[in-house]
C-alpha cells in the first residue's frame, strides 16, 4: 500500500512515537552462530539517546531477556524475550508464560538426542523455548523442519512452530510479538503514542500486523514478502535512520515505501 503523507511524516517524529525493535537482523547483523551476534556501537548510542530523551524504546526478540540485556549493555530497556513469553515492563515488572518446566526439560533432552543424529544441526535451548539452527548446514533445512514439526505434533499443547531465517523455533503456545506490542501499548510510557516496529523476519510479521491495526508504522528490514508499510535495506540502513532520527535530520529518503501490501 502507499504510505499517506501524515504517516510518512510521523515516521520522522520520535517525540510522538513509541519504538519497538527486533534484534537479530534488525539492530545486529546475523552471524553464523547466535553467540557471535553484537549490536554495533552507533546503534547502541542512538538507542540510548532516544531513551535518554524520554522516547519509549523496547526490544522484542526470540532471544531470552538475559541475552538481550547482554547485547544492549550498559543500556537496560523494556524488553520482551522468546517472542513475548517473557517480558519486562518499563517499571521493571516481570511477566513470564506459565509452563511446565519439567516437561520443557524432557523436551530439551529428546531434542538433543534427535539433533545429534544430524551433524551441523545446532540446538539452542532457551529454557522455555528451543531453536533448531541450520545456518551452518543449509542442506539440513528439510530435516530441521521435519524434526520441529514432529515435536510440535507431539507437544502441541505447550509449543508452537515458528519458522525463521535458517532456524525453526519451538516457542510457548500463545507467545506472539504482536500481542506483546499490544501489552506494552497499554502501559506507560508507551500508551497514547504511535507504535513503530522494526523487524526483519517471519517472526516479526505478527508485530507488523498488530502495529498496522493500531494505526502505527511497520518497517521491514531487508527483502521478502511482508505486511510492513515501509522498508529499510539492511542493518546499516537502520543505523543511519536511527542516527538521523535522534539528530533531527530528514529520514524519508532512507525508506522504500511498499507499493503493494503482501500477506504471508
Amino acid at each position: 500500500m502507499n504510505m499517506n503523507e501524515s504517516s510518512w511524516q510521523l515516521a520522522q517524529c520520535p517525540e510522538r512515537c513509541a519504538f519497538f525493535f527486533d534484534v537479530d537482523g534488525t539492530l545486529a547483523d546475523i552471524q553464523p552462530r547466535p553467540d557471535d551476534v553484537f549490536i554495533p556501537p552507533p546503534i547502541l548510542i542512538s538507542l540510548a539517546d532516544l531513551h535518554r530523551q524520554g522516547v519509549p524504546v523496547a526490544v522484542i526478540s526470540g532471544r531470552p531477556l538475559a541475552q538481550l540485556d547482554g547485547l544492549l549493555f550498559p543500556l537496560r530497556l523494556p524488553a520482551a524475550g522468546i517472542h513475548g513469553a517473557e517480558r519486562r515492563s518499563a517499571d521493571g515488572a516481570m511477566a513470564q508464560a506459565a509452563l511446565d518446566l519439567e516437561l520443557m526439560a524432557e523436551i530439551e533432552q529428546e531434542l538433543a538426542i534427535a539433533c545429534a543424529e544430524h551433524p551441523g544441526l545446532r540446538l539452542e535451548s532457551k529454557g522455555i523455548a528451543f531453536a533448531l539452527h541450520y545456518r551452518g548446514a543449509p542442506e539440513l533445512g528439510p530435516q530441521a523442519e521435519a524434526l520441529a514439526g514432529d515435536f510440535v505434533a507431539r507437544y502441541g499443547h505447550a509449543l508452537t512452530l515458528q519458522p525463521g531465517k535458517c532456524v525453526y523455533e519451538l516457542k510457548p503456545r500463545g507467545a506472539s510479538k504482536g500481542e506483546v506490542i499490544r501489552a506494552f501499548m497499554d502501559e506507560a510510557p508507551f500508551a497514547g503514542r504511535l507504535p513503530v516496529f522494526v523487524g526483519d523476519d517471519l517472526t516479526d510479521e505478527a508485530g507488523f500486523e498488530a502495529v498496522n491495526e493500531l494505526g502505527g508504522i511497520s518497517i521491514k528490514v531487508g527483502e521478502g514478502p511482508t505486511c510492513a508499510q515501509l522498508r529499510l535495506h539492511d542493518v546499516a540502513a537502520v543505523a543511519a535512520w536511527l542516527q538521523r532520527l535522534v539528530t533531527g535530520l530528514p529520514t524519508a529518503p532512507l525508506f522504500q515505501p511498499e507499493q503493494k501490501r503482501e500477506t504471508q
